[in-house]
């Protein structure tokens, strides 16, 4: 039965969303004696959040139906469950849970006398969504199935009517409550109506030892099946930030190549020199020739972390290349524009990110390097431009020369 139920949920996943691949980025490598050799290697995003992050309430009611000693298919009562619930996902995979029950279960004897008592029950238990695991991450998913397992202790007491085969206590007398630690397992379908808030339908079947019930009869466990549905909210919506390992591949693909290109520039100037070495002496040059400056094309921008507008030791070397352009061409202005990336943070919170990220490069220039302030201009697109078509290369700032 058990096998039935996760390849249906597996089925429900698969017709919500289909899978997404995983793709591969290529790495390139450079040494001394070889340009460039390009390696297959797969790439899978990776996902965090911070402690604050991925907590949820969840409350609902429904029914519970005790299948243990004189219960019959025909006369067995239907009790109420009510349940509340803590929990937090600590990844798109797995997460975990505190989940209280309140619960009146009755049954029939074999005398069909009716038997009820009060129960209260708290769970650990932890959940695993199958849909993401399965068909892909997809937070915005409209149907999820989550299976999930617990282990918690149950209090019972109120037992009524109280008769031979109830256990008792030391003294004889019919014990008023139980104590019990039993485990559960379960099923719950997650319907997303908006970020903040779904719909649950859950089957929880507990299992107790033989006394869970006040009556020992011969039968060594007694389930207890538990149907609820409610409402979950999300404490400020369920989200996750995601880190890609191969995001600098292509820019280092990039660097490579232009690596290359001064090492053929390089060779080509060695040749040269070795044809002049060959052709000395060389008679006496009265002639003063003035150096001449030949200034660079400006192509160095600055890319930033995730979330970041600190300029890290990495980049700080493409600064230093704009402040020593600007010295050399002391009659050209620069702009500095700031970006962000769209997939990351809303509109409104990119916009001062990428004012930050401008700002962090103009301070570097005329604080660290002593470029004139009059000759810089700060500007910021925030994510509504996006110079790139990979996003994680858009968290960046671009230099230019006014139009």
């Amino acid at each position: 039965m058990k096998h039935r139920v996760l390849i249906s949920a597996a089925a429900i996943c698969g017709s919500v969303i289909a899978s997404e691949g995983i793709t591969a980025q290529e790495t390139v490598m450079v040494t001394e004696q070889e340009s460039v050799t390009v390696v297959e290697s797969p790439c899978k995003p990776r996902y965090f959040n911070s402690w604050r992050d991925g907590w949820f309430i969840q409350a609902g009611a429904g029914i519970n139906i005790p299948v243990m000693e004189g219960y019959q298919t025909n006369d067995v009562k239907v009790g109420a469950a009510y349940n509340l619930a803590v929990g937090r996902w600590f990844s798109p995979h797995f997460a975990f849970r505190f989940s209280a029950f309140y619960t009146n279960p009755h049954e029939h004897l074999e005398d069909q006398s009716a038997y009820s008592w009060y129960s209260t029950n708290l769970n650990l238990d932890l959940m695993w969504d199958m849909c993401n695991s399965i068909a892909g991450v997809n937070l915005s998913r409209p149907v999820s199935v989550i299976p999930f397992i617990g282990l918690g202790g149950a209090y019972n007491w109120n037992f009524r009517p109280s008769g031979e085969v109830n256990v008792r206590d030391r003294t004889g007398h019919h014990k008023t409550n139980v104590w019990s630690l039993p485990v559960s397992a379960g099923l719950q379908l997650k319907f997303r109506l908006c970020k903040y808030v779904d719909l649950f339908l859950e089957g929880r079947a507990v299992f107790a030892g033989d006394n869970y019930n006040d009556i020992v009869e011969g039968r060594p466990i007694d389930i207890d099946f538990r149907a609820t549905g409610g409402l979950t909210f999300n404490i400020g919506g369920r989200s996750f930030q995601e880190y890609d390992p191969c995001a600098y591949d292509a820019y280092i693909a990039n660097l490579n190549g232009q690596v290359n290109d001064l090492r053929g520039e390089l060779a080509a100037t060695g040749a040269a020199l070795a044809e002049a070495q060959a052709q000395l002496p060389c008679p006496e040059v009265t002639q003063v020739t003035e150096t001449v400056v030949v200034n660079a094309p400006l192509m160095s921008t600055v890319r930033f972390s995730l979330n970041s507008a600190k300029v890290s030791a990495m980049e700080m070397v493409n600064v230093y290349n704009v402040a020593e352009y600007m010295k050399a061409n002391p009659d050209t202005n620069i702009v500095i524009t700031g970006y962000a990336d769209k997939n990351t943070g809303s509109s409104g919170y990119n916009q001062k990110l990428s004012e930050r990220r401008a700002q962090a490069v103009y301070d570097i220039l005329v604080n660290d390097y002593g470029i004139a302030p009059s000759r810089l201009t700060k500007s910021a697109e925030g994510s509504s431009v996006q110079p790139y078509g990979t996003n994680n290369w858009n968290r960046i700032v671009i230099f230019s020369t006014p139009e």
